[in-house]
Order: structure tokens, then sequence, then C-alpha cells
């Protein structure tokens, strides 16, 4: 059974993170994702850009309408997901754990079963991107 694994946190903060300190959580996140991909259990992993680089498209009266940024209603922004593959809820909630153990400050992780409808028709090497500057 797949799982999203969404992770969320204050951006404010993250954003205030050195290039040590980021580079140290995604270490950190690193070896927890090795692990994880060693037992079988570890599917795609997304790390989204900051929300000021986001747009959000909503239908209002029959129209389409683009506003600038995510418009969270919450503290907590989503900063990317993982694609978890176990068996279970509670296999899926454990490997949330180990994420939230690995990465610094508060934030939450939401845990939802999935249902793949497409697998990617992207070719494999845009499945690997590098971060924006």
């Amino acid at each position: 059974m797949l799982y999203a694994v969404l992770c969320y946190n204050d951006e404010k903060a993250v954003s205030t993170w050195t290039k040590e300190e980021d580079d140290a959580c995604m270490m950190r996140l690193g070896r927890v994702q090795d692990e994880l991909r060693s037992e079988g259990r570890l599917g795609p992993v997304v790390r989204l850009q900051n929300t000021t680089e986001a747009k959000t498209l909503r239908k209002a009266n029959g129209e389409h309408v683009v506003f600038d940024g995510p418009f969270a209603e919450t503290k907590e922004q989503f900063l990317g997901f993982y694609v978890a593959d176990v068996g279970t809820i509670d296999e899926a909630v454990d490997f949330a754990r180990k994420l939230a153990i690995a990465n610094p400050g508060l934030g939450s992780y939401e845990i939802r079963p999935l249902r793949v409808y497409l697998p990617s028709a992207l070719p494999s090497e845009a499945m690997v991107a590098e971060p924006a500057e």
C-alpha cells in the first residue's frame, strides 16, 4: 500500500537556516532515506520551493483566477512529501516518525493513503531536479 507523507513546517524558520544547517538536515534525512530505500519502503521524495514561488488557481463564479502564493490557512507551509511503500497505516506513521526525528523544529507530517492513477510520464532524467538557486 502506498501512503503520502506530507511534510509541513514554518517556512520562515526553515528559510533562515544557514547553508550548513540545511545541509546538516538534508544529511540526516539522507540517512533515513537510505535506510527506508534499503528496506524497499521509499518511493518518490519531493522538496517544494518556497511559497513565494507558488501560485494558486481557484475557480470562482465559473472563472479561473490565479493568485500569488499558496494561501495556506495555517502557520505551517507544505514543504514537500514522501511516498511510503508500506503495508499498514501504522508502518506509515513509523516512517514519518523517523523523518520527524531527523528534521529539526516543530512541524507536522500528514499521512494519507494513495491510489496511483497514472504512473509518471516523465523521462527518468526529469525525475531528479536540482534545487533552484
